[in-house]
């Protein structure tokens, strides 16, 4: 029925909540229990000055305005600085007062808090601007969905090299420090160096940059607790807009409220090539651009900036059939893509379950066994988005110019739900590019749920470990049977092999019998008597064993004093679970590699192998001792920022595990018509 329009002035004497003397205020406006807006932060100020003009739209007079102002405190709980109300039934209509509202605490009602200074007006409904309060309120919702659906105009990449001379926090007068990363929206935490004062990370990761000034990375470092909170250990702040782009800076920021230097490199970025656009204008479908982008990923311009493998483009087309997720029986669906860490969303269809998108998305391509995931929620104003469903797409996968109808999958990718939406996706990559980016470290996934203490999946990973150690001791047996001549045939052939390859047993037979062995394999495939499906282990086997009784998340535990006795346990818990999961992914992995379950790392480990073969036959192992050797010792002497890795367990880590093969599968349709490939 009203408007109330409101410019927040400024605060004069407020209270002190940091150690330095000041503190970081800002005002939260509440109107019941909503929260209608929020000012920006002043950073070290006791008298900050906001200047902030806002417009709410008001349906009671007789509901007061609640006003409070809080100390921001990155990665802790902020601190209350007092708070006011204002009544709206006793203001003037069409006019602006100047108001100084006293803050107050209702803990410490005579401490002396400060005043806010406000300037206000009331106006009837009659001649407002419904658009400008409309675009207000969406600009205040704080929605992480709707925050995420921009475009970011720069990449800020980060390597977190080292910490000298950091804070003691632990009885034994070390701590074990990690480093949270603050930009905007983004986040990322990095892993925690036991028992030391000068850590050494050797991280690296990137964040979106959404502010066209760059914006300010905040950053602040915790020592890492097992049963209790965490302890703070200190902070920093770096202004983006300081540094120049395309250049990497050597930085060395000290640490407030605590002691101690971080070490960075920073590089800011132009934005790489990422694009929203309507189904009628977009990239690929120009032949002009198409054959610029061919041009550009070329096998001549192989080794020309190799971090640039490839772009893929995904039309977001449609969906049927979609869960109903609100009481009217309908949802207001919306689609999320994301390739690693990066991440767009389609606009909301509001009020039914077969939308239409026709959106197409372009994404750079980093790592060409990166998996594209597209998920669809229903958006829901005032709280988190309903999950709908979730398809899950190996790049490696995807047939250029082919549409397809995905079944939708719930959220642990192991089953349907209701539900099929409608893709198309072409991928222009460099194999060169590709190839060599393999025996490199992955980008790690910085946004993802926390690990959590689960019966049946520590149940399945003991069982996926179970097989593998049952598939080595059944060799073992099978070996160990030819020397007991339990089959007289098959131990004369046994020996007869023992004694041709000990006798003229040569380095490069090793790489070679495993190239037989691949080339075996591939010809099975070839010939038709295999497939890939038959080697890879179902869902349903995974589960077959377990209790189906057995409750999917423990049964939470109200009692604090329960609870804290069950830390310990479950930090052992999630550290056993994780381990399983990782021998038996290795041990998965290396299967599939030799059962063609992925072709291109097949190739590609048919090339190296190839490769080594030639080298171990051609040169001398001493001479390729000698130089792998020189090479360790004198790497870190050629570049003293390095980050160390594992060429293969890098190349095995991009080779997907039993489980992710079949989070990866599609379900196959009924009754559906499928979809004609582009001409």
């Amino acid at each position: 029925m009203y408007k109330l329009d409101i410019l927040l002035k400024r605060g004069h004497n407020l209270a002190i909540r940091d150690r330095g003397g000041t503190s970081d205020p800002y005002v939260k406006f509440k109107l019941g229990k909503k929260e209608v807006f929020r000012s920006k932060v002043i950073y070290k100020n006791l008298n900050p000055v906001w200047d902030e003009r806002f417009c709410l739209p008001i349906d009671n007079l007789h509901e007061p305005l609640y006003i409070k102002v809080f100390d921001y405190d990155f990665g802790c709980h902020d601190d209350f600085m007092g708070s006011a109300y204002l009544y709206l039934d006793s203001l003037e209509l069409r006019r602006f007062l100047d108001v100084r509202l006293d803050l107050l605490d209702s803990q410490c009602p005579m401490q002396d808090l400060g005043f806010l200074e406000l300037a206000i007006m009331l106006s009837p409904k009659d001649g407002w601007d419904r658009e400008v309060v409309r675009q207000q309120q969406q600009s205040q919702r704080l929605s992480e969905v709707h925050k995420k659906s921009q475009l970011w105009r720069s990449m800020v990449s980060i390597s977190l090299i080292e910490g000298r001379d950091l804070i003691p926090m632990d009885q034994n007068g070390l701590s074990d420090p990690y480093v949270k990363f603050k930009l905007g929206n983004e986040k990322y935490k990095s892993k925690t160096m036991s028992k030391t004062l000068n850590p050494q990370w050797r991280e690296h990761f990137d964040l979106h940059v959404f502010d066209e000034d760059g914006g300010v990375l905040e950053i602040s470092v915790w020592d890492k607790d097992t049963g209790r909170r965490d302890d703070f250990m200190g902070r920093c702040a770096l202004d983006l807009s300081a540094l120049s782009r395309e250049q990497t800076h050597k930085l060395e920021l000290d640490l407030e409220d605590g002691q101690g230097q971080l070490m960075l490199l920073v590089t800011l970025t132009a934005s790489a090539a990422v694009s929203i656009s309507d189904l009628s204008i977009h990239l690929l479908d120009d032949p002009h651009e198409c054959q610029q982008i061919l041009n550009k990923y070329s096998l001549l311009r192989s080794f020309c900036n190799l971090s640039d493998i490839g772009i893929v483009q995904v039309k977001i087309l449609r969906a049927e059939g979609l869960m109903a997720a609100d009481v009217t029986g309908k949802s207001d669906p919306f689609c999320v893509i994301e390739l690693c860490n990066d991440r767009l969303q389609t606009h909301t269809v509001y009020k039914n379950l077969n939308p239409e998108w026709n959106k197409v998305f372009t994404l750079n391509v980093k790592d060409i066994h990166s998996v594209l995931e597209v998920s669809v929620y229903d958006e829901d104003r005032d709280k988190n988005a309903d999950f709908l469903g979730k398809v899950a797409i190996p790049l490696l996968n995807i047939h250029n110019g082919e549409q397809k109808a995905y079944i939708l999958k719930n959220k642990e990718m192991t089953g349907p739900t209701k539900g099929v939406i409608f893709l198309e996706a072409d991928v222009i990559y460099n194999s060169v590019k590709a190839s060599l980016r393999t025996f490199e470290t992955p980008e790690q996934k910085y946004i993802g749920e926390e690990s959590k203490v689960s019966k049946q999946l520590l149940l399945q990973n003991f069982n996926r470990v179970k097989r593998c150690i049952m598939f080595l001791i059944n060799m073992g047996s099978y070996i160990n049977s030819c020397f007991e001549w339990e089959s007289p045939r098959r131990s004369i052939c046994a020996f007869l092999a023992f004694v041709l390859v000990v006798w003229n047993l040569e380095l490069y037979m090793v790489p070679l019998s495993l190239l037989l062995f691949l080339g075996w394999n591939y010809f099975l495939l070839a010939s038709g008597k295999e497939t890939r499906e038959g080697s890879v282990v179902t869902m349903e086997d995974l589960l077959e064993s377990e209790d189906e009784e057995c409750e999917k998340d423990e049964k939470d535990s109200d009692k604090k004093g329960f609870m804290d006795k069950l830390y310990a346990i479950q930090d052992v818990c999630i550290s056993v679970q994780t381990a399983l999961d990782e021998v038996a992914s290795y041990g998965e992995r290396i299967k599939n590699i030799f059962n063609w379950t992925v072709p291109f790392l097949s190739w590609l480990a048919i090339a190296a192998l190839c490769v080594a073969s030639l080298l171990v036959y051609l040169i001398p192992l001493r001479y390729i001792v000698l130089v792998w050797g020189i090479n360790k010792f004198t790497k870190k002497l050629r570049n003293p920022y390095l980050i160390d890795n594992n060429e293969l367990l890098d190349f095995l880590s991009r080779v997907p595990s039993d489980v992710q093969v079949v989070q990866y599968k599609e379900l196959k349709t009924e009754h559906r018509q499928s979809p004609n490939k582009r001409k």
